[in-house]
């Protein structure tokens, strides 16, 4: 297990790592005190699961009434006769809403926005977030205050001195300053940092070897690799683009679910009711301890007196066979394989030996069996907690807030910004763009709908790294004080050509993350002389600031001889308006 340091900050302070996943959520929290040894723990209560005290989770879900407030959510919207309750006040069940927010590119066939449950009418996807969120601070709140010696004074102590080491909305003021309490941390790397302090790296820290995490959660497996270059103190360094797949335990389910409409259409048990029973009992009591494909497995759903032979219904339950059973989970398995086996390859240079399964979806035996059996035979050891895999993400996402373990990490995606090109005539491609050619004040003659790449897909960056890339705006002599202010957005290209240079060309692959502004109104220019007349410049550059799990980016410029620098902004994936 690795050491611990004392915390060296100068004031009390409460870290809560926040893990809301797609089936399953849960906190984790530090009370850190300078000088002292912080100690990671969970919350293990909630309402509505006192009588499963010990529990780190509890269920993504949340009713809404007809006027769009909550009514409950976590295991308060799981108990006995809620749905009855549901019935009788009109009210809405909102359940994966976290998959609304994945990115189009992960969509396939067999995966896509139109399996989701709905959101709740009137409701954005950030609103069902932020709702979500609340609650589950208001659970922190509860078990702190009420676990802790004169928990209630400690809470008001540390109220403003909370930092957020997960995705939040709405805990934090809308300012700079509440901006800073909130860290981001991936889900592959909260997870390492989980398997470095559970003590389960050891052996490969030792080695200097790299391991591969394997996060399977309820909506999404996250694969990442890293490679440990240091032992004392403990670095780490990511080797390869870590991968998203939608291939969680929910799929199991949607697989499921398919299968029983088809297998049922002339059953007097195949009516909506049934079948919604039938997947209740799947998924709480059928799914999580299949294990052998040779093994028949069974769903409780109705009375002594439901009987069809010819859909293998008997006494209210209905068989599945082991090849049935498998035919849900198959699919994940060959993804997941699929993906090890491409990310090893990218990452050849580290070779891979070890591979961690974490998550929720990793309880399987299924999974943990077919997927250890498969890797065995590729030359890899499985390996995997003894107990809560689940909490791996959030008790992670504090140990990453006190120990930043990895040192250099793979971009994952290529960011630039929009430009125009020097027109070039002897470039054919510019040639066939010759049409839309047009002159710049100073007689420079461009084409529009450009992109320059700043930060390309695959390039491995150091923490507090900063890539920069220079650009200038000009205007004419009386259209000079727009240059007064600088404003560009940053965008992101996810298509597979390593160096995009027009956003024309596979338009549906660029997006853009946010904007960075720069107040340029102080800067004493020079007019220039250019075909058009008298011109003035702006040069400027954009930076962006990587190595940390979240991105920043800023506009610099020369002023007076000194480098002057605009406010940071955090460069995130924004495509949530196409989800309301």
């Amino acid at each position: 297990m690795a050491p611990v340091k004392p915390y060296g900050g100068p004031t009390r302070k409460l870290v809560l790592g926040i893990d809301v996943g797609t089936t399953y959520s849960g906190i984790s929290y530090a009370i850190l005190d300078p000088g002292e040894v912080p100690r990671i723990q969970g919350v293990t209560r909630f309402p509505g699961q006192e009588n499963a005290a010990g529990d780190s989770k509890i269920p993504t879900i949340l009713y809404y009434r007809p006027d769009g407030t909550v009514h409950s959510a976590g295991a308060e919207a799981a108990v006995p006769g809620i749905e009855l309750d549901a019935e009788d006040e009109d009210l809405f069940l909102s359940k994966w809403f976290k998959l609304h927010l994945r990115p189009e590119h992960l969509d396939s066939d067999e995966v896509n926005r139109r399996d989701l449950p709905p959101l709740p009418p009137s409701k954005t996807v950030v609103e069902v977030f932020a709702d979500f969120l609340g609650y589950l601070f208001s659970c922190a709140r509860r078990y702190i205050t009420d676990t802790h010696a004169s928990g209630e004074s400690l809470w008001n102590s540390l109220s403003d001195q909370i930092d957020f080491a997960a995705v939040l909305a709405g805990l934090v003021p809308n300012d700079a300053a509440g901006h800073a309490r909130i860290h981001f941390v991936t889900e592959g790397e909260a997870s390492l940092h989980f398997c470095i302090q559970s003590g389960l790296t050891s052996e490969s820290i030792e080695t200097g070897e790299s391991v591969m995490i394997v996060d399977a959660g309820g909506g999404t497996v996250d694969i990442s690799s890293y490679s440990f270059t240091s032992t004392t103190p403990i670095s780490v360094e990511e080797v390869a683009t870590a991968e998203c797949i939608m291939q969680g335990s929910t799929r199991v389910n949607v697989r499921a679910e398919k299968f029983l409409k088809e297998h049922l259409q002339n059953s007097a048990y195949g009516n909506e009711e049934d079948i919604k029973t039938m997947l209740d009992y799947f998924d709480k009591f059928t799914k999580p301890v299949f294990k052998d494909s040779n093994e028949t497995s069974y769903i409780k759903f109705g009375s002594m007196g439901c009987n069809d032979p010819r859909s293998k219904i008997r006494r209210g339950q209905l068989q599945l066979s082991g090849a049935e059973m498998a035919s849900f989970f198959q699919p994940a398995l060959d993804s997941i394989v699929a993906t090890v086996q491409r990310q090893r390859q990218s990452a050849e240079s580290h070779p891979i030996k070890s591979v961690f399964l974490v998550g929720g979806f990793a309880a399987s035996p299924w999974l943990y069996n077919g997927l250890q059996t498969t890797l065995q035979g590729r030359g890899m050891t499985l390996c995997r907690p003894d107990t809560h895999t689940s909490k791996a993400v959030s008790e992670g996402a504090v140990s990453f807030y006190l120990d930043r373990f990895v040192s250099a990490r793979v971009i994952r995606t290529t960011y630039g910004v929009a430009c125009n090109h020097d027109y070039e005539p002897n470039d054919p491609v510019h040639a066939a763009r010759a049409l839309w050619k047009f002159v710049r004040p100073s007689g420079r003659v461009v084409l529009p709908n450009g992109f320059s790449p700043i930060l390309t897909k695959g390039t491995r960056v150091r923490e507090h790294q900063e890539i920069s890339s220079s650009f200038c705006r000009e205007a004419q002599a009386r259209e000079k004080k727009k240059l007064n202010n600088i404003s560009t957005s940053i965008t992101c290209y996810k298509g597979r050509v390593s160096d995009p240079q027009w956003m024309d060309v596979e338009s549906e692959m660029y997006t853009p993350l946010c904007t960075i502004h720069a107040d340029t109104s102080k800067v004493a220019r020079t007019p220039r002389a250019g075909s058009q007349g008298k011109y003035y410049v702006q040069a400027f550059n954009v930076i962006l600031q990587c190595g940390l799990t979240e991105m920043k980016a800023q506009i610099s410029w020369t002023e007076d001889g000194q480098e002057k620098r605009g406010p940071a902004t955090i460069v995130y994936d924004d495509e949530l308006e196409e989800y309301h």
